[in-house]
């Protein structure tokens, strides 16, 4: 059975460029002899986590979906924008929402067994790493298996070509290394 990979980007923006090096992972992922699933969180409305709200009228149908997914995939490819030095707003409700148990079903069932891989596109020096940081956090204490290694590509404004490919081979690199990675680690645990 081939490792199934869920691959998206804590961005909304159309342009993201979290989103273009989410679709790069994808199609790394996928080389790398994974099933790949590409994923935009703008096609999964939720509106900001309120547990009354919760209570009240149930998981939003967006955030049912999307919990769907992680539940019938091994791994994670997110591609985390850094909006002021953290995890954005859009990923941070996201990962919120899937987190909410239903009846019958284990605690953090969306994220038991996850392995997931890490990367960043930004316009600035470091590349999104400080964000990944908050993100590794949040994951490692949802249960999830965060490898160590992590791609940061920084000025990403420039980073990529009209296909949205990544220019640099050193940089592409990196992103396969981390899919290869990412699969081979999910085929282990699944053997």
């Amino acid at each position: 059975m081939s490792p199934r990979i869920l691959s998206f980007a804590g961005s909304l923006r159309t342009g993201s460029w979290n989103k273009k090096l989410a679709r790069v992972a994808a199609d790394a992922a996928r080389a790398a002899g994974a099933e790949a699933t590409l994923v935009d969180l703008r096609d999964f409305p939720m509106p900001v986590f309120d547990e009354d709200a919760e209570r009240k009228d149930g998981a939003p149908e967006g955030a049912k979906k999307l919990k769907a997914l992680f539940l019938s995939h091994h791994g994670l490819l997110i591609s985390c924008p850094e909006y002021n030095s953290s995890i954005t707003a859009a990923l941070k409700n996201a990962l919120d929402w899937v987190s909410r148990g239903t009846a019958g079903e284990a605690p953090l069932a969306a994220y038991s067994g996850k392995v997931a891989g890490l990367l960043a596109a930004s316009p600035g020096a470091l590349g999104g790493i400080r964000g990944l940081v908050h993100v590794r956090a949040i994951l490692g204490n949802l249960g999830v298996l965060v490898l160590p290694e992590q791609v940061a590509v920084m000025k990403a404004h420039e980073a990529f070509d009209g296909d949205g490919r990544l220019k640099d081979p050193k940089q592409a690199g990196a992103v396969s290394k981390l899919a290869e990675s990412l699969a081979r680690t999910i085929a282990k645990l699944t053997a």
